[in-house]
């Protein structure tokens, strides 16, 4: 069954990059680096018949900081270089995606007002808070991918991941772990409770910050997350990567050993971020899109500039897109009913 979070009170603020809360923000992403004229008419035109009139709206499902934040602001920016149209960043947190998804299921088809993000629709729809999922929407082309997020600790308490899982059996329902109701982590945490054969206590500390926070403090003893939002602990020795939930070993995390090779036979979806765009949209506005993204990663500043928010290039169709969609939610589906029984 379905374990219940609770949420603890925020403890000290610190100097980081914070994720928004449940309001909306919407900022600017061109970046100075690909300021400037944008490129001729006729570049332009090959991106297709059809282009924006108007400034677009790329609508993230979290706050600011974060890897689906920080890469949007990317294909932002390379976006008005290619094409000459502004498009900003919304940040609309909350509710496991649903507040951004929902937004964009209700606007125009008109190809200015897009969703950006991975997972988030599946997830929200197979833990029953929304009614929807993929199927909702028309996919657009994938962006870029980020490793499924790896299981991180305090390195003042522990070292290796059988040191972790040793203490949680010692101790059975009291470590905690942070993530929250229907997000991408609440089920790989549960997927990772099983295979390991350990309770955890799931908690909702709030924000990528506040999970932070709580880690420093040593208010809970693991957290699931992307490497951007980590990297630095790790190098200053304050944080220790566990495992990874992938099949093997990516570049961009070479030195992080897989939960698999550390006899934890466990994979979980990447992080493949995807364009949704409301049911109506139509077919030439998805392949101005497809045409951009795969303009984007032609351009060597672009993958630098994605490589630079600790993420790879990844280019899907919107076909391909939707068929990698309906993979995702089928795993989701599968963990959930093999972890709620």
């Amino acid at each position: 069954m379905k374990k219940r979070l609770f949420l603890m009170a925020a403890v000290c603020v610190m100097a980081l990059s914070a994720c928004g809360g449940g309001s909306n923000t919407a900022s600017s992403a061109a970046g100075s680096s690909a300021e400037g004229s944008p490129q001729s008419g006729e570049s332009a035109a090959t991106l297709g018949e059809w282009a924006p009139t108007s400034t677009v709206s790329i609508v993230v499902p979290a706050g600011a900081g974060g890897n689906t934040d920080l890469s949007a602001r990317v294909f932002a920016q390379y976006a008005k270089k290619l094409s000459g149209t502004d498009f900003v960043v919304v940040n609309a947190n909350g509710a496991a995606g649903s507040v951004a998804a929902n937004q964009v299921k209700s606007a125009k088809g008109d190809g200015l007002t897009v969703l950006y993000g991975h997972n988030l629709v599946n997830v929200a729809n197979v833990s029953g808070i929304t009614d929807y999922n993929y199927t909702a929407f028309k996919l657009g082309p994938t962006f870029a991918k980020d490793p499924a997020q790896g299981l991180y600790v305090n390195a003042e308490k522990y070292k290796t991941l059988d040191e972790f899982i040793a203490a949680a059996k010692a101790a059975p329902g009291q470590l905690k772990a942070c993530t929250e109701v229907g997000a991408y982590t609440y089920y790989e945490l549960l997927q990772f409770e099983k295979l390991a054969g350990i309770d955890l206590d799931l908690v909702d500390v709030g924000s990528n910050a506040d999970k932070i926070t709580a880690m420093l403090s040593g208010q809970v003893d693991l957290m699931p997350g992307a490497y951007i939002n980590t990297k630095d602990y790790i190098e200053a020795g304050q944080f220790i990567c566990i495992g990874v939930p992938t099949e093997k070993r990516y570049d961009l995390i070479k030195d992080i050993p897989t939960l698999k090779e550390q006899g934890i036979d466990m994979v979980y979806p990447d992080c493949d971020f995807s364009f949704y765009f409301p049911a109506d949209t139509p077919d030439e506005v998805i392949k101005w899109y497809e045409n951009i993204v795969q303009e984007m990663q032609k351009d060597s500043e672009c993958i630098e500039a994605i490589a630079n928010v600790q993420m790879m290039p990844y280019y899907l169709s919107a076909e391909d897109s939707l068929k990698n969609d309906e993979e995702y939610y089928q795993i989701f589906k599968t963990v959930a009913d093999s972890v709620e029984k």
